[in-house]
């Protein structure tokens, strides 16, 4: 596995090394080994997976605040997203900037996300797609935050208008709400 750094400190892309054969191929997604290494040191508690039947469909922005701060890796594992994260650490120098990447189940790359206050986000780019999380904590409802997907703040350009999202998603706080802004 490839452990790439992103713009945003801790949050990396993992790329598998596939093995091809005349069967298809075959790759390790992830390696605990490997991951330390590269500075990432995680105890998965929790798998979820997220089923999504119409493209457009927009899942965000979310996270947990400390102590309950989790950690994630995500991976589409049927169809494609376009799968976005914020960093909300007031003291980060990266504070309210995103990056983006597109997750698709043919190339199997995934999105780690450390246990801080990262949003994570995604938006379906094909009907009946699939997303499969490792997490790092349990879910605390009250320890659950989350942000406005449009915030003109984090300056995302998703590539196209959401069809579907919850109205709780629809209605989460702007920036100002998080302490700046």
């Amino acid at each position: 596995m490839i452990v790439v750094p992103t713009a945003i400190e801790g949050v990396y892309l993992i790329d598998p090394e596939p093995v091809p054969d005349e069967r298809g191929f075959f790759a390790r997604t992830w390696c605990r080994q490997e991951a330390r290494r590269a500075g990432i040191d995680v105890d998965w508690v929790q798998f979820n997976v997220s089923r999504n039947t119409r493209r457009g469909t927009l899942r965000g922005m979310h996270w947990q605040r400390a102590p309950h701060s989790e950690a994630k890796l995500v991976r589409c594992t049927r169809g494609r997203v376009f799968d976005v994260v914020v960093d909300m650490r007031l003291q980060s120098s990266t504070y309210a900037r995103h990056v983006s990447v597109e997750l698709d189940a043919e190339g199997a790359r995934a999105l780690y996300i450390p246990a801080a206050e990262i949003a994570h986000g995604f938006m379906t780019l094909e009907d009946d797609t699939e997303v499969f999380y490792h997490m790092s904590e349990f879910m605390v409802p009250d320890a659950v935050a989350a942000a406005r997907w449009d915030d003109p703040a984090f300056g995302i350009r998703w590539p196209e208008a959401p069809t579907v999202m919850s109205q709780r998603d629809r209605t989460h706080p702007y920036l100002q709400g998080h302490g700046r802004g």
